[in-house]
């Protein structure tokens, strides 16, 4: 199977890559038959530089274990589902922190009123101010 290719097969930056790191001479020497196939079999393995780019080993007992933590830009185009799923966490994210900024803020708004000494409701109180005056 080969891939199909826009432009010329030596300007495919996998292509590129692999030629770069080789003597001149033997570069020269691939056809463009066999550069195709040769990108097809590195396509989707050049990773790029990433901000995170952590790795290490860890020796547990008699075995040894690797780690790689790789973090970045996301330059793939998102599928329709995907994309929707992250509008979706977006939405529900926004939602919970108004939500957690609306509980608060009438918290210290209560708590505000309460250290003025303004009632609403006569013989009725949550008892937060209460429980905070007796914990200092």
């Amino acid at each position: 199977m080969v891939l199909k290719i826009k432009r010329p097969v030596r300007e495919e930056p996998n292509v590129q890559h692999v030629l770069e790191r080789m003597p001149k001479k033997v570069a020269d020497s691939f056809s463009d038959e066999q550069l195709s196939h040769l990108n097809t079999a590195l396509a989707g393995r050049r990773w790029g530089n990433h901000k995170v780019d952590v790795r290490g080993t860890i020796s547990l007992l008699r075995s040894r274990y690797y780690f790689v933590l790789l973090a970045g830009t996301d330059k793939r185009d998102l599928s329709r589902t995907e994309s929707r799923i992250g509008r979706i966490a977006m939405a529900a994210t926004v939602a919970l922190f108004f939500c957690v900024s609306l509980i608060l803020g009438l918290v210290l708004l209560y708590i505000l009123k309460s250290w003025l000494g303004i009632n609403l409701f006569e013989g009725f109180s949550l008892g937060l101010w209460d429980w905070l005056k007796g914990k200092s």
